[in-house]
């Protein structure tokens, strides 16, 4: 059986260098805009980042032209790896699979929220990584369904809904924030 496809993979793949040193420094530039986009919001400097990923800053400008083009890759690159994440769970039980996932779900949430509000609106990029987060995670929540692990009254929308509510706010660490998880989520377990 193969893997299914992602929209948001094939919009990673195409932004990706393939010399090995410029796809090497292009993940230590998303990995590091990741990090300051969690600290800083989506006022993180630029100056920052490069200097996190140990590059100069035209080595960022070529990489990403403009701004938005950083908080672009930096969220299809987390869309993908929810989307690989989700593969990687398929093979649980159908409650742990899906609690699995949306656990990197909520931490991607954080990410998520500054890159959100520094785009200010829709993009392309960012109905693909919908898609892609629906074909992912959906049929690990109707599979949970299925099997009667997960209550039938909501849809996968609501569940996303229900994690980002949950993530919006600010937590003193992340075992706090995987704690109050848990607890929204004993709300979508069916009743045994």
């Amino acid at each position: 059986m193969t893997s299914p496809s992602f929209p948001v993979s094939e919009i990673v793949a195409a932004r990706r260098p393939h010399r090995k040193d410029a796809a090497r420094n292009y993940d230590a530039l998303l990995a590091a805009a990741r990090e300051a986009f969690a600290e800083h919001g989506a006022e993180a400097s630029l100056e920052d980042i490069a200097g996190r990923a140990g590059v100069g800053i035209g080595t960022l400008y070529r990489n990403f032209p403009t701004r938005r083009d950083l908080f672009e890759s930096v969220y299809a690159d987390d869309v993908n790896a929810l989307c690989q994440a989700a593969l990687e769970v398929a093979d649980q039980e159908p409650w742990e699979a899906l609690t699995a996932w949306l656990g990197r779900f909520a931490g991607y949430m954080v990410t998520k929220r500054a890159v959100r509000e520094a785009l200010e609106g829709e993009s392309e990029i960012f109905q693909a990584c919908r898609e892609s987060l629906y074909a992912a995670g959906g049929p690990l929540f109707e599979r949970a369904q299925r099997t009667g692990a997960a209550r039938t009254d909501m849809d996968f929308g609501d569940l996303l809904r229900l994690v980002a509510g949950v993530t919006a706010t600010t937590f003193m660490d992340d075992a706090q924030r995987d704690r109050v998880l848990a607890i929204a989520l004993d709300g979508v377990r069916a009743a045994r």
